[in-house]
């Protein structure tokens, strides 16, 4: 759920010549030694038949959704103190999506503050924009930018992260506010209005992945490089909360009872490069979510597992890539959500310009089954 630095340049007649293109098809004002500016949109646009889904609740619904409009803006003080503010879209409004300040000492040591993704899975850091078939399709095993944070699995702290051992072991880890996790728990605010009590202890959260083949420098992910770079990497995160899960209705008020946060994941990626014909690319994670036997929705076992591969030859302005995912939360409420995406990608600009197409089918044990047909389209500049 995040937006790399990708951006267009500031649109001055009077600096436009001033403007220097980046890899990510923007552009950055420069004012002087190591001091930029930079300003960029990116957005998702989908149109999709679901099953079920029309208000007669018998045929396919027919709609098309914004599903997602940022601004991204950034900018840099100097070589070490810089920083970006992204918004996103919720509903009609424009919210606050990112906003970091970044105090860069080496690449092994890097301070960020503000309103941050936290340490989480690939597929989490990777989010919307950078994941394999496009789109946010973490609601099932990768449940921590789906039900996380103030916003898409933001929240507000710190992280340190960098890279070690010859830029091949990525670290990050992090102290946030915390009990925002949006799995039927309240915030701490709420909590007390309903006559809930709980300690003011803070999340960590923390991330290791280790790059066997190529690196992948930076602190948030790419859940897929469209066959640019040999990946084969494996990952691990974590993280805590004392009295992370708090429960009650603030408007009765009602008390209600509270617990300990806890989750880890290990994840890993292999993409390859074949020789003049494309890329495959496999990818699978596990998940355990533990909220001390309060939310049952929300506590067991996930998997995840998907396959793409990248053909080299184009065809008109890009590339097609096919792929597969299936997921499974294994909840002790035995609702067991699934979900199956089958799809091809054709990539017209990297992540900057995509189309997409996929069949979806979503199922649980509640009687849910649930077909839909999906058309996106992704542009960043």
């Amino acid at each position: 759920m995040r937006r790399k630095q990708s951006a267009k340049g500031l649109a001055l007649a009077a600096t436009v010549a001033a403007c220097s293109l980046n890899a990510h098809a923007g552009a950055t004002v420069s004012f002087g030694e190591d001091k930029s500016i930079s300003v960029g949109f990116g957005m998702r646009f989908s149109g999709s038949k679901v099953e079920d889904a029309a208000p007669n609740g018998k045929n396919y619904s027919s709609d098309f959704n914004l599903d997602s409009a940022r601004i991204f803006l950034g900018g840099s003080l100097n070589k070490h103190i810089g920083g970006f503010l992204n918004t996103e879209k919720t509903g009609d409004k424009i919210s606050i999506l990112d906003a970091v300040v970044k105090f860069t000492i080496s690449p092994e040591l890097n301070i960020w503050a503000g309103r941050v993704l936290s340490p989480s899975d690939r597929a989490n850091m990777a989010g919307a924009y950078y994941s394999l078939g496009g789109g946010y399709w973490q609601l099932v095993a990768s449940r921590y930018g789906a039900n996380g944070g103030i916003i898409a699995g933001r929240d507000d702290g710190v992280v340190v992260w960098g890279e070690v051992a010859d830029g091949r072991l990525g670290y990050s880890i992090g102290a946030f506010e915390g009990h925002t996790l949006g799995i039927g728990s309240l915030t701490q605010s709420q909590a007390s209005q309903a006559g809930t009590s709980s300690k003011d202890s803070l999340m960590y959260a923390g991330r290791l992945q280790y790059n066997f083949w190529d690196r992948e420098p930076g602190y948030y992910g790419t859940g897929n490089y469209l066959g640019t770079k040999d990946i084969l990497a494996i990952g691990i995160a974590g993280r805590y909360q004392k009295n992370g899960v708090l429960t009650g209705d603030p408007v009765t008020p009602t008390p209600g009872v509270k617990g300990d946060y806890s989750s880890y994941n290990i994840d890993f990626l292999l993409e390859k490069k074949i020789a003049g014909s494309g890329a495959v690319s496999f990818e699978a994670a596990f998940y355990d979510y533990d909220t001390d036997n309060v939310i049952a929705s929300e506590e067991g076992e996930a998997y995840s597992v998907a396959a793409g591969y990248i053909f080299q030859q184009t065809v008109g302005w890009g590339r097609f890539q096919p792929f597969v995912r299936w997921q499974r939360f294994n909840d002790d409420a035995n609702i067991e959500p699934k979900q199956y995406d089958v799809g091809v990608l054709y990539v017209i600009d990297g992540y900057n310009a995509q189309l997409s197409g996929t069949y979806r089918k979503t199922k649980n044990k509640l009687g849910l089954n649930v077909d839909a047909f999906i058309a996106s389209m992704q542009i960043q500049f």
